[in-house]
């Protein structure tokens, strides 16, 4: 462990000077009478929003935030691929016998979202609650980790780079929290390393329906039974995703190169992309200004830029290599045995999937629904998130003991 160092983000004058130039010259678009939300990020949000970003935002008072922290970074090298520096934030509970705990952005997140509940789940006093250790990286190719420059870093590389960072810190087991891509990384550790990555918890839905070959029983239940409201309603929800918001989803699968140009040469571009996601995948979250424009800037001042932050999509769906048994979606919503898994279901999620379906990856120990909530589950509902994590790791638990020598309770 002799190359992990402290590490504190001090983003160049220049960079933030180069900012404030880029925002002075701005040249929006025109907007139709009665444009909403519906047609994207509106004007006068993003006029108002680049005025305090360029006049009176204070970029240095967030990376003082940011700094408190105790962030670090490490080289770590998936096989075939350059060394790549690791940026994480770990904090490491006073219970001896704390459970380690892999949390994992996705996009358009960074650790930024995991500062709401550090504390309460490093805290847990290890008699009436769990306590945990907790990992939380800069996936390569974001915030202030380093990027690839090789085609070809898929899922299983997402997967090889955090599973090494918890190898390197002495975490031979441990369990993982996510959504989104981290839903997704989650999922392929449970493939590649079930016995090292023993249980995960899920913010996100991502399965298909039961099939009658595969999962009979589920699939009898699934014809029988009704769905529940909150069933109905993912459904309803889901189907809005797939209709009218899914549509970044296929130009940063196929052409991200293209869209890069924008988000690395515009802060408003790459504001406004962002910002519409922060938007329409929360549940009515109140976004302060500086909520957002930190979240953006965490972008804008990446290691490796904004454009890095799409490749992943582009790397899931296409097999640049020619590898064998390539995980995509059909791998991911296959069943992983031996590996625990829990799902907190928050309405407003880009999808909200019936139980039968999720209970078709593998033994669902914990289920949660809750009344509000979407996306971003760990900034926008944090003591929900870190309640159903205690729950479902905690002492009568489906997944209570899954980490050998780390209960999390001191006795």
């Amino acid at each position: 462990m002799g190359d992990i160092k402290p590490y504190t983000i001090a983003v160049d004058d220049e960079r933030i000077e180069d900012l404030k130039t880029r925002l002075s010259l701005a040249k929006f678009p025109d907007e139709l009478d009665e444009a909403g939300w519906d047609m994207g990020s509106p004007l006068a949000d993003v006029k108002r929003l680049t005025k305090l970003w360029k006049e009176s935002y204070n970029w240095r008072k967030a990376e003082a935030e940011l700094n408190k922290l105790p962030q670090f970074i490490t080289n770590i090298q998936c096989d075939g691929f350059e060394s790549l520096a690791i940026h994480f934030v770990h904090v490491r509970s006073k219970v001896q016998g704390a459970i380690p705990l892999l949390f994992l952005h996705g996009w358009p997140g960074h650790i930024q979202e995991v500062t709401k509940i550090l504390k309460p789940l490093t805290e847990g006093d290890g008699v009436n609650q769990p306590a945990f250790d907790v990992v939380a990286p800069s996936l390569p190719n974001y915030g202030f980790s380093q990027g690839t420059k090789k085609r070809g870093f898929a899922l299983e590389q997402y997967a090889e780079t955090v599973h090494k960072l918890m190898q390197k810190l002495g975490y031979k087991e441990y369990v993982t929290q996510g959504g989104d891509w981290g839903c997704n990384i989650s999922r392929s550790l449970a493939h590649l390393y079930p016995t090292y990555c023993r249980a995960t918890h899920l913010n996100m839905d991502s399965a298909y329906p039961p099939k009658y070959w595969k999962n009979p029983i589920l699939a009898l239940q699934h014809a029988v039974m009704p769905y529940s409201r909150r069933e109905r309603h993912g459904m309803e929800r889901s189907r809005w995703f797939d209709e009218e918001g899914y549509g970044y989803n296929l130009e940063q699968s196929t052409k991200p190169q293209t869209l890069g140009y924008g988000l690395t040469d515009s802060p408003v571009a790459c504001l406004s992309w962002i910002y519409e996601k922060l938007h329409d995948w929360s549940d009515a979250y109140p976004w302060t200004d500086d909520e957002i424009l930190t979240w953006v800037s965490v972008y804008w001042f990446s290691t490796a830029g904004p454009a890095a932050s799409l490749r992943i999509y582009y790397e899931t769906i296409h097999n640049v290599d020619g590898r064998k048994g390539k995980i995509g979606r059909d791998k991911l919503r296959s069943w992983t045995p031996g590996v625990k898994l829990g799902f907190s279901h928050f309405p407003m999620d880009i999808h909200v999937l019936p139980s039968t379906w999720v209970r078709t990856l593998g033994d669902v120990v914990f289920e949660k629904d809750h009344e509000s909530g979407g996306h971003f589950a760990a900034w926008e509902r944090p003591n929900e998130i870190v309640t159903d994590v205690r729950e479902m790791f905690g002492k009568g638990g489906g997944a209570f003991n899954v980490v050998k020598g780390a209960t999390g309770y001191t006795s």
